[in-house]
């Protein structure tokens, strides 16, 4: 970790100023993530953040390459994940939707509610949706689906996750669960096998209360 230490004192890091930019985003949206309230924050001086960033541009610019390295990133590499089938497939994508480590629906929403306010960063959403749809295509030509079809699917996939994120949809992980299965059948038009599912439940430690399912 970047840290410095001055004859006036503490300076902080590069790590600490990001991570209460990013705070002050998801709380209170881009237009608070300003140098001198996150200096307070922090109780830090102001000119300790020049330490660290030319300027409040730079900050954003990291909180930008923040977002899309974790959100856009881990999209694709779950796309790209081993699987069995493409349900397995769709199932390692959905990994995204459970675990903030790998997908910050939060974040999301602050990138896309400033985007509102930017053409610069609705640019750089429209890009990244467009990387993450590209992935998704291709995770469902890997399993041999034609072209047309994958990019109907992987819209669909997608965007009903976006569909989430924007309306700020909250679901208890029980609930969210249950869905799982018929939304891997409409997203593919496949059943996931009772194996797949059952890795899928474990990577989330969630024991399901088995049912029949009449098909």
């Amino acid at each position: 970790m970047e840290q410095a230490l001055s004859d006036s004192g503490w300076r902080g890091s590069h790590e600490g100023w990001l991570e209460a930019a990013y705070e002050a985003l998801l709380e209170s949206g881009v237009d608070s993530v300003k140098i001198l309230p996150l200096a307070k924050k922090l109780s830090l001086s102001r000119t300790s953040f020049y330490w660290f960033f030319k300027d409040r541009e730079e900050l954003l610019g990291a909180l930008i390459a923040l977002w899309r390295n974790k959100n856009t990133g881990n999209i694709v590499k779950q796309s790209e994940a081993y699987a069995e089938s493409l349900a397995e497939a769709t199932l390692n994508v959905f990994d995204c939707w459970l675990d903030r480590t790998l997908f910050d629906s939060p974040f999301e929403f602050a990138i896309r509610s400033w985007a509102l306010q930017s053409a610069d960063i609705l640019a750089e959403v429209q890009r990244a949706d467009q990387i993450r749809l590209d992935a998704l295509t291709r995770m469902f030509v890997r399993f041999g689906m034609k072209e047309i079809s994958a990019d109907v699917r992987a819209r669909t996939l997608y965007l009903v996750q976006i569909g989430y994120i924007s309306m700020q949809t909250q679901e208890p992980l029980s609930v969210r669960m249950t869905r799982m299965v018929d939304y891997v059948e409409i997203f593919t038009g496949r059943q996931p096998e009772e194996k797949e599912l059952d890795r899928f439940f474990a990577r989330h430690r969630y024991a399901p209360q088995r049912e029949s399912r009449e098909v």
